[in-house]
């Protein structure tokens, strides 16, 4: 409740004193997107950030006092924010998309396996059935459509995770026009990472090589935000068999993050971590025949502590169990495929789902392999092609 009275009293701070947010960071000299995140909900405002903000809206007590009440307030909750999209004009929808967006990332990475991608398109229609009415007051409308253009995104991203794909280029063409018209650089940065990651999935490395050397030609990243860009690069490039230059850019992904999370990255890379640059060196390997390594790559990732909890989490596991049954490591694999089954019910990722039945669909018919390890391939098989919302 904390983070969300910070943001309200902020933008009501703002509204009265006619100042943007860029303007404003500009005087704090905050990139812009830690301004977002802070008044989206997405991160809580440090004490140290909420005293520069007062200084420059002459507000350094109350806006510190709702920091310090942020910084003790527990996990955020649920609001109705929603409903919200559908009843308000100003500043007021602009935040309500946001916070929407807000919710549908935390149910889609949250411990409950919850698939996101009909609330995303259902919210999304109903904003975008609003902007083409022009139903808003037009002096937010900057804002309102980079709000739209996030709430797009996230209808993108788990349209893809859904294996939607078709949907998802659409949301994505969508989001990075919504972007683009309210120069919102910071967001059309991930929506063209999410561009390059659909047209690797499927098939079109050579597109999305163009997407992400387009965007590292024109430098001036943030290093969370290269290193991502170099991963979709090193994936597109191990997609058009060029390996050794594919791995080279992993590790150069790897070391852009060593100096760990910075006030200046966008709010969105809190996923872009060590470990989330390591499956895909893992899987880079693998698609090389480079088993034995991938093996090694992927332990380090599924064997690290968990400090980032992603929807998409699993991919890893899933590949490590088609390493191990490739290399004929019986026993790995049936201890692995033990932790995969513990944790199947909170995997709502489709593609995660996918991968693992395609492996456990192969793995039962591995005359090789122990009775009882294709007996539990098998039961895998069944439980991630099963209906979600049966009992």
């Amino acid at each position: 409740m904390g983070s969300r009275a910070f943001a309200r009293r902020v933008e009501q701070l703002l509204r009265d004193q006619g100042l943007s947010m860029r303007a404003v960071s500009r005087k704090m000299i905050y990139d812009p997107a830690y301004l977002c995140r802070v008044l989206a909900g997405k991160q809580a405002p440090s004490r140290q950030f909420a005293e520069a903000l007062g200084h420059v809206l002459n507000a350094t007590g109350e806006l510190v006092a709702l920091a310090t009440a942020s910084e003790q307030a527990g996990p955020p909750t649920f609001s109705d924010a929603p409903l919200r999209i559908s009843g308000t004009r100003g500043a007021g929808f602009a935040h309500a998309i946001r916070e929407t967006s807000q919710q549908l990332v935390a149910l889609d990475n949250g411990p409950l396996g919850v698939p996101v991608a009909e609330p995303a398109v259902r919210a999304y229609r109903i904003v975008r059935k609003r902007l083409e009415d022009a139903d808003y007051d037009p002096r937010y409308e900057r804002d309102i459509r980079a709000a739209a253009a996030e709430l797009a995104e996230v209808a993108g991203w788990v349209l893809f995770d859904a294996e939607l794909h078709s949907a998802a280029r659409r949301a994505n063409q969508e989001a990075l026009t919504l972007a683009r018209s309210s120069g919102d650089t910071c967001m059309e940065r991930l929506i063209q990472q999410n561009a390059a990651m659909c047209c690797e999935w499927v098939g079109n490395h050579r597109e999305a090589l163009a997407i992400t050397q387009g965007v590292l030609e024109r430098g001036r990243l943030a290093p969370r935000v290269e290193a991502i860009f170099r991963v979709r690069e090193a994936k597109a490039m191990a997609g058009v068999g060029r390996t050794t230059e594919a791995v080279r850019a992993l590790s150069a992904a790897r070391s852009l993050l060593d100096d760990g999370t910075r006030d200046d990255d966008p709010y969105w890379a809190w996923w872009v971590t060590p470990g989330e640059v390591e499956g895909h060196l893992g899987h880079v390997l693998q698609e090389a025949g480079r088993t034995a390594k991938a093996i090694d790559v992927f332990q380090t990732v599924v064997n690290r502590p968990v400090t980032t909890t992603v929807g998409h989490a699993g991919m890893s596991d899933a590949r490590l169990l088609q390493c191990l049954l490739r290399e004929q490591a019986w026993q790995d694999a049936d201890q692995l495929l033990q932790q995969v089954m513990a944790a199947i019910q909170t995997r709502s990722s489709k593609r995660v789902r996918t991968t693992l039945w395609r492996t456990a669909e192969h793995g039962r018919t591995l005359t090789d392999a122990p009775s009882s390890l294709r007996d539990a391939l098998a039961h895998l098989a069944d439980v991630t092609d099963a209906d979600l919302f049966g009992f």
